[in-house]
This record gives structure tokens, sequence and C-alpha cells, in this order.
């Protein structure tokens, strides 16, 4: 029996959309499973990298090679930390050599070594230096420095680092609270003090530094603050202290606070370089919260998987146009099974009908000629 070609047509078109279909399913299945963690950074990691290691198995042997070469063993570290974390199988001697790049970072004289840097330079990328450096600040000569220098700047009409001035005045009160509450506020001022190294050399974020700039600004009186610069001195730590301190507007320090509170959640959970890492990637405060949120999450895998996700470790960027081309062309394909489900049917239900139809009048034919047959007989 020959088959409508219309029902042959809808047949083919829903063949051809459920092969679609079955192709494109694991990839929009991934992608709706992403963009529900949009609001979660730890299980919005964890999808990104499992997808980024089923493309490329030896992604993080490689990264760990590339940090070994570049005098990174924490960042080595962390990728092995990722390793376990994904089950991913790492060969002994390369884990051991980064067991022995990290044994030797740590090792006491290497710590005292960068720990004298950071107190003497205000500069920090590690845990060691970070610690001379919050050492330096706690005992008011780094902090009183930074104000001095950029407070004479602001005072002479020069260009001045209103950021890096904002935090150091931060950085005197709340090295005050830090002493009054026995270390309650040691994680802000650690904060503090990172961001403001962080500016120094560079590694903030630029959308970061323009609205920490902005804030900054706002919690420094700058009269009061020239009338301690005039008279401070790093020679009278106290006195100068105290004076600068005058001019910090504690009620305008909320979101910079906050800021700071959130860096240094990451610097306990990730380590100092994960915090210049997040840091270098944020674009606002916003993104220092979700990056505390996922070092919490993830800890020492924190840095590997920043390194490997940018800014798409805290939040869907570039790759959610990409996401929304796998969920359209699924639902696309889904409209095009249903439609070709539809024409089928109909073109079923409509073959069936012809079909009745034809043979009724068949036998319509059939009942007339055979009415027409004994009409036609000849009497007996």
């Amino acid at each position: 029996m020959r088959i409508n070609w219309r029902l042959s047509l809808a047949v083919t078109g829903l063949a051809v959309s459920a092969a679609i279909g079955a192709a494109l399913w694991p990839h929009a299945q991934a992608s709706l499973a992403v963009v529900a963690a949009q609001e979660d950074p730890a299980r919005l990691s964890e999808l990104q990298v499992a997808s980024m290691l089923r493309t490329d198995p030896v992604l993080i042997a490689r990264n760990i090679d590339d940090a070994l070469a570049a005098g990174d063993p924490d960042l080595a570290e962390s990728f092995v930390a990722l390793a376990r974390e994904h089950q991913v199988t790492l060969d002994d001697a390369r884990v051991q050599r980064v067991s022995d790049a990290v044994a030797t970072e740590k090792a006491p004289t290497s710590v005292a070594k960068r720990f004298a840097t950071g107190l003497v330079t205000g500069q920090a990328d590690d845990v060691a230096s970070l610690s001379g450096t919050v050492a330096g600040d706690l005992f008011v000569f780094g902090d009183i420095r930074d104000a001095i220098r950029e407070g004479k700047h602001l005072v002479m009409g020069e260009e001045t680092d209103r950021l890096v001035l904002g935090l150091a005045t931060a950085g005197l009160a709340v090295t005050a609270a830090t002493y009054v509450s026995a270390g309650g506020a040691a994680p802000v001022r650690a904060g503090l003090t990172l961001v403001k190294d962080a500016r120094k050399v560079g590694r903030l974020g630029e959308g970061l530094a323009a609205w920490a700039g902005r804030s900054a600004r706002e919690v420094v009186d700058a009269p009061l603050l020239q009338q301690a610069v005039a008279s401070g001195s790093v020679l009278r730590p106290g006195e100068t202290a105290t004076a600068i301190r005058a001019a910090f507007r504690a009620e305008k320090a909320g979101a910079l606070v906050r800021l700071a509170k959130d860096v240094g959640r990451i610097t306990e959970k990730a380590g100092t370089r994960g915090a210049l890492d997040s840091l270098k990637l944020a674009d606002g405060p916003k993104d220092i919260a979700r990056a505390a949120r996922l070092a919490e999450a993830k800890g020492g895998q924190t840095r590997a998987i920043l390194k490997l996700l940018g800014r798409g470790a805290l939040l869907l960027t570039a790759g959610a146009f990409n996401l929304a081309l796998w969920l359209f062309g699924a639902l696309m394909t889904l409209f095009s099974a249903v439609a070709s489900l539809k024409a089928m049917t109909e073109r079923a239900t409509q073959s069936v009908i012809d079909r009745g139809k034809r043979r009724r009048l068949r036998r319509m034919q059939a009942a007339a000629a055979s009415g027409q047959l004994v009409a036609a007989a000849p009497c007996g």
C-alpha cells in the first residue's frame, strides 16, 4: 500500500528532530546546570572545571608543570588539590616534585627572608611576607608612612593615590580596634593591608580599584588630614597615628571594611596569593564576596580554579551566551519534534479516514453495480 508522502515527511522530521535532540541533550543539560548554579560560585566552578577536564584530561598535569616552571609551588599544590577533588590521577614523580618545591619554599630561612622583606618594603605575595607587612602595619609604621606620603601629595596639590591614603587611614583605626579587641579585628586588618599592597604593585582589578578609590575618598576628612600631615612624623608614631585617626570617618567606611573582611576570609582559606589573584580578577566588591564564598568552600583548590576559569569562577561571563545557545537549540529541537509529531498524527489520522472513505466508496460502487446487474437480468 502506498504511504502518503506527507506522512513520510512528518515521520522523517520526527526522526531527524529526535537524533538532533539526542546529540544536543547532554550539552543542554550541562548548560542548564551551569545556569542554575550561577549564584553558587563553588558549584559553578565544579561544573565548569569538570567540563574542561572532559575535553582536556591532561589539563591539570600541564598546569602543574607550568606553575613549577614559573617558580610558583603554591599554585602547583593548588592544582594537586584540584586533581584529588575531581579524581584525576597524577603520576607520583610529578606530585613529588610539587612536594619538594613546597618544602623548599616553606624552609625556615626562606620564610624568615620573606617576612623581613614584607616588614621592610610593605609588599606581600605570600603568607610569610604578608605576616611581615601586617606586623609593620600593626606597629603603625607602614600605615603612617603611606598616609604621610600620600597626604603630603594631597597638601601640595600633587597626584595623590586616594585609595592608598584611605586604606592607610582606615588601617590605623582598625589597628587600634585590633589591640582593643585582642586581635578580633585582625582579619580586617590583614585585608586592608593586602588591598593596599595589591594597589601598590598593580594587582588590583581596574573596576575594583575605581570603586575602592571612590569609597576611600569618602572615609578621609581632608582638612583634618592636612593638619595631621603637617605636624606628623614617623619618628613620633603614637602622636601621628592619633592625629591621622582623627581624620577617619568611621561612618563612611562600612563598604571598605566589608571588602577588607572578605579579603581576609579569602586569605584565611586560600592564602595570600589566592587573595591577590581574586583582587586582580575582581571588578567590584560583589566579586570579592563571591571569591570569599568560593575560598570557604574550596580552600586550597581556589588558586587553581581561578587560574583555569578567571572571572568565570565567580559568575557567568561570556560563556553565558554559549550556554544560552545550547538551551535555545534544545528548545527549538523540542519544538520541531512536537511539530513533527503533530503533523505525523494528523497525516496518519487523515490517511485512516481517507482509506475508510475509499473502502465505503468501493462498497457502494460494488453494491450499485450488483443492483444494476439484478435489474438487467431477464424475467423467467
